[in-house]
């Protein structure tokens, strides 16, 4: 009998420091867009006890008070008394920010859409910021086409975060991660939980034993009863809630925290390959977060429409040039009723993926990027993540029958 394959994924909450941090940054990029649409913005924000400084480069028309920014982000959190270890009121804020290399606009601010003669001069000639390769991927084991262990790890962290606010289960504090282990078959689907870790800060006077039975009652079988369902055995498996013992002392007090640090919490959970580069604090001309959103609208699209279980797409850029230099698709021998270089071949042929491309048909010059900056970028039904909607489903199809007649 062969070993089971477990995939494990993990998520963290709003409350987690590096993911403090990427609100922050994603606060201030949306902030600028509303303000100027045309801002360009590398935003980083580190975090340690008391104290945030945020830095990068800016090219902007509007002004954004920054330190504005991240206390309102800290008190939406929960962070409102240093009794918990952060207090938004009181907190340090440091900015350091510059300009935009005039280096990096000129490859991409060749022209404004108001002055091309007709969009596809625009397209042409805006290049991406960056070198870079992204990568996006799907998979038919979830309803929203995501792996199934990242899947159940962001639902427990935003579950996490809503029975603190709701008060469902008092004496929790904002600071949380979790970690999901699945077991896949031999069919390659998942069929049972593994094993559930979940660490959650908390008041100090309560036990570990009381604190472990509202976790289970009020996080993880709720998620873990509408996720998996029949489909995935989960009535038998491992559980470990905060596994040191305690976990009081949370947030930036106890750990400092960084923009771009959880970058596998916010693609895949290690199912599939990531770029390198992270999203929060980017705007979209930066094709480390425009281009990998597209590669997953690409992928979804490919499984959508019936043409494979499993897709990862690749794309690479060189900075300030317009057209990929490269774009990959992997369907993992899942295809069906296609090659894979059928598939390939019809994506090149239905998806424009120049950076000014993305950013119309995404329509990613918007204040959007606060909702995508924690519970994962991919997966999720909101209306602002254009790139979950595999509108091009037919159209690829219909491409790929053409390909093969």
């Amino acid at each position: 009998m062969t070993e089971p394959r477990l995939i494990t994924a993990e998520s963290v909450t709003e409350g987690h420091p590096d993911k403090v941090c990427d609100q922050i940054s994603d606060a201030i990029l949306d902030d600028m867009i509303a303000k100027d649409p045309s801002s360009r913005v590398a935003v980083e924000t580190s975090a340690t006890k008391g104290q945030f400084f945020v830095f990068g480069e800016v090219t902007s028309k509007e002004y954004t008070e920054i330190p504005d920014v991240v206390r309102s982000v800290l008190r939406r959190i929960g962070y409102t008394s240093s009794q918990i270890g952060l207090d938004a009121d009181s907190c340090g804020v440091l900015v350091a920010i510059g300009q935009q290399s005039p280096e990096i606009r000129q490859g991409v601010d060749r022209l404004s859409s108001e002055s091309a003669a007709d969009r596809e001069a625009f397209y042409a000639s805006q290049g991406a910021g960056d070198q870079g390769v992204v990568f996006g991927y799907a998979s038919d084991e979830t309803d929203v086409l995501m792996p199934l262990p990242i899947t159940i790890a962001h639902r427990m962290a935003a579950r996490l975060a809503r029975v603190r606010k709701e008060g469902i289960v008092p004496h929790l504090r904002p600071d949380g991660k979790t970690q999901v282990t699945v077991e896949y078959g031999d069919d390659d689907r998942p069929r049972a939980i593994n094993t559930v870790v979940v660490s959650t800060q908390h008041d100090p006077e309560v036990t570990q034993e009381w604190l472990r039975e509202q976790i289970l009652t009020h996080v993880i079988t709720p998620v873990l009863d509408d996720l998996c369902g029949e489909r995935v055995k989960h009535d038998d498996f491992r559980l470990f809630v905060n596994p040191t013992g305690s976990f009081i002392l949370g947030g930036p007090a106890a750990d400092a925290g960084l923009t771009g640090r959880k970058i596998i919490v916010d693609t895949y959970g290690g199912a599939a390959h990531h770029g390198g580069g992270a999203f929060s604090g980017k705007d979209p001309s930066k094709v480390d977060r425009s281009g990998a959103y597209a590669a997953r609208w690409v992928a979804k699209t490919i499984v959508a429409a019936g043409l494979a279980r499993r897709a990862e797409v690749q794309i690479a850029y060189a900075i300030g040039v317009a057209d990929p230099v490269a774009i990959m698709v992997d369907t993992f021998g899942t295809e069906s009723g296609a090659t894979r270089e059928e598939i390939e071949d019809a994506v090149r042929l239905v998806f424009d993926l120049r950076p000014a491309a993305i950013i119309d048909e995404l329509n990613l010059i918007r204040p959007i990027y606060s909702k995508t900056s924690v519970y994962g970028h991919f997966g999720r039904d909101e209306p602002e993540f254009t790139w979950e909607r595999p509108t091009r489903a037919q159209a690829l199809k219909k491409a790929v029958s053409a390909r093969r007649s």
